[in-house]
C-alpha cells in the first residue's frame, strides 16, 4: 500500500506535467486518488486536457482527471502563455487525449474523497492557483481538519515575485484563495521561487532526461527546452527552474529540503503588491506560524530523484 494518498490540483504546464509524471511514477509511496484541474498557466479547457495528456503519456489512463474552477474567486483570470505557450504544454507533440474528463466536479471530488477517506489520509498537493481548494473548504468547512496536509508550490519570500514585483504567479492569480486556504488550520508546507530557483533544469540535467530514450524522457526533455527559453532570458540562469515537481519531491524525499515554521499572510488589498506572500522568515512579528515555507533544496539530489523516476513510465 502506498505511504500516501494524494490529490493533484494543477494548472499543467511543462512544470506541473513533470510534477505529476513523477507523482504517477512512483506508486509504491503515493497513490494518486485523482488529478483535478483548474485554471491559471492556461484556460480550465486547456489545463483539463492537458492533465489527461500527461496521464496518458505516463500509461496510467485509468486517473481519475476531474475538471473544477474556470476562474478566481474575486477577479478576472491571468494567464501565462507568454511562459508555457499558447497549449500550456508547447514543446512536445502530444496526441490529443482519449480518455474522458470524469463526470462531477473537481470541487465536490475534492469534497467527497476527504470525507469517504480516513481523517488525516490524504494530502492536497496544489500546484497552481488555490481557487479549487479554497471553494472546497468554503463549500464544505468540516473539511479543513480532515486533510493531512496541504503541500504547494507558490510564494516566495526572498525572491519575491515572478509575474509582479511582489508576487509570484500561483499565488498573484487569485490571493482570495490562497488567504483561504493559509488560514484554514491545516498542516500546509510550501515550494516557494526561493526553493525552486535553486532546481534548475541545466543541459546536463535536461540531457539526462532526453538519454532516457523513452517517450516519458523525450518529451520531458521537450517540455523543459521550450520552458527554459523565457527563464534564461528573462533571469539570465543556466536553466529553467522546475517549480511544480518540488512538491512531488518533497512527498518522496522530504530530506532533500529544508526550512522554516513561520507566519505567512497573503496580501488581498494593496494594488501594488496584490498576490504577495508576507512571510514572517525572521519572526519579527508576534503571529503565529501556519506554514513550513522552504528555503533550500539539494539540487543534485532532487534531479537524480526525477530521472530516476521518471525511467520507469
Amino acid at each position: 500500500m502506498a505511504e500516501r494518498k494524494i490529490i493533484i490540483d494543477t494548472d499543467p504546464g511543462q512544470d506541473d506535467a513533470v510534477a505529476i509524471l513523477l507523482a504517477l511514477a512512483s506508486p509504491a509511496e503515493l497513490e494518486v486518488l485523482g488529478i483535478t484541474a483548474v485554471a491559471g498557466n492556461v484556460p480550465l479547457e486547456l489545463t483539463a486536457r492537458n492533465a489527461r495528456m500527461i496521464c496518458e503519456l505516463a500509461g496510467k489512463p485509468e486517473t481519475p482527471v476531474f475538471a473544477g474552477c474556470d476562474r478566481p474567486l474575486a477577479h478576472d483570470l491571468v494567464t501565462a502563455e507568454h511562459v508555457h505557450g499558447k497549449t500550456g504544454l508547447d514543446g512536445p507533440d502530444l496526441p490529443e487525449p482519449t480518455m474522458p474528463l470524469q463526470d462531477g466536479d473537481a470541487v465536490d471530488f475534492i469534497i467527497d474523497t476527504l470525507r469517504a477517506q480516513p481523517e488525516k489520509t490524504v494530502t492536497l498537493c496544489p500546484l497552481g492557483p488555490l481557487t479549487n481548494i479554497a471553494t472546497a473548504l468554503q463549500r464544505a468547512p468540516d473539511i479543513a481538519t480532515r486533510i493531512q496536509e496541504i503541500v504547494l508550490m507558490g510564494g516566495a519570500y526572498f525572491e519575491v515575485g515572478n509575474i509582479t514585483p511582489a508576487a509570484e504567479f500561483n499565488i498573484y492569480v487569485d490571493p482570495e484563495a490562497a488567504e483561504i486556504v493559509f488560514k484554514c488550520g491545516a498542516p500546509i508546507t510550501v515550494m516557494p521561487l526561493d526553493v525552486t530557483h535553486k532546481a534548475l533544469v541545466t543541459s546536463a540535467r535536461n540531457e539526462a532526461f532526453r538519454a532516457l530514450g523513452t517517450p516519458v524522457g523525450i518529451a520531458v526533455a521537450q517540455m523543459t527546452d521550450f520552458f527554459e527559453r523565457f527563464d534564461k532570458e528573462k533571469y539570465g540562469s543556466d536553466g529553467a527552474p522546475l517549480h511544480d515537481p518540488c512538491v512531488t519531491a518533497y512527498l518522496l524525499q522530504p530530506n532533500l529540503f529544508s526550512g522554516r515554521f513561520i507566519n505567512v499572510e497573503i496580501e488581498t488589498r494593496s494594488d501594488l503588491t496584490r498576490g504577495m506572500t508576507v512571510a514572517d522568515w525572521w519572526g519579527v512579528t508576534d503571529r503565529a506560524p501556519n506554514a513550513m515555507f522552504m528555503g533550500d533544496v539539494d539540487a543534485d539530489g532532487f534531479f537524480a530523484l526525477l530521472t530516476e523516476r521518471l525511467a520507469r513510465l
